[in-house]
């Protein structure tokens, strides 16, 4: 059987967090390396893209973890970044492409897990959690309606699909001038199935210093009490 591939995807300016948001430390870790080491210690992980704003840390990574196969520079923007990730897998020996943010970084190995074997299943896969908050329409500073929370969840990180269909998606998407917000609506765009499995509350994104705060605070709890 062919392996699972992986891009992480840590190109983007990080404007609202202030910039360098890749290197900011978390417990004393560069925030990307935790996704990094997540992907690395996972079995069914056979290979790791590192996608960053430039390519100078090609050595350190490529050294630090065994996985990582190349450490490449990302494109303008998340989209293109992905797709200079996924050119370099071996699409003969990945069946699977695992893309994820490097700024999550508690992703969870049940979780890569749970994708992995809904992609092999149905072609893609993506995590999502419930909206805890009450959604509402608004439009022009009122409130329009309010819509039915649970026919909504927020999506997460890794995404997974076939590489075919990713490939195929990309290709459509360059083709057409698309730029998409996630992945997975790339593969909607195709006319393909796309499946939910469960998220995890933990595995957040890292947006802004509060979020990196907050990060902080679940290293914490999950240090062992003497």
């Amino acid at each position: 059987m062919k392996g699972v591939g992986a891009v992480i995807v840590a190109a983007g300016a990080g404007r609202r967090f202030g910039g360098g948001k890749p290197f900011a430390l978390l417990a004393g870790r560069p925030l990307v390396e935790w996704s990094l080491a997540a992907f690395e210690a996972h079995p069914l992980v056979q290979a790791i893209v590192l996608v960053l704003a430039d390519d100078s840390g090609k050595v350190l990574y490529r050294t630090k973890f065994r996985k990582v196969i190349d450490v490449v520079r990302g494109g303008e923007r998340r989209q293109d970044s992905v797709g200079c990730g996924f050119a370099r897998l071996d699409p003969a020996a990945t069946d699977v492409v695992l893309v994820h943010d490097g700024a999550r970084p508690f992703v969870s190995a049940e979780l890569i897990g749970r994708v992995v074997e809904a992609a092999r299943l149905r072609g893609a896969a993506v995590p999502v959690v419930p909206v805890p908050d009450t959604i509402k329409e608004v439009d022009g500073g009122r409130v329009v309606r309010t819509i039915d929370r649970a026919r909504f969840g927020r999506v997460q990180t890794p995404q997974a699909f076939s590489y075919p269909l990713l490939e195929k998606a990309l290709a459509k998407a360059r083709a057409d001038g698309f730029r998409g917000t996630d992945d997975a609506v790339l593969i909607e765009r195709c006319g393909a199935e796309v499946a939910v499995v469960e998220g995890d509350a933990r595995n957040i994104k890292i947006t802004t210093p509060l979020d990196l705060r907050i990060a902080e605070g679940l290293c914490h709890e999950d240090r062992p009490r003497v």
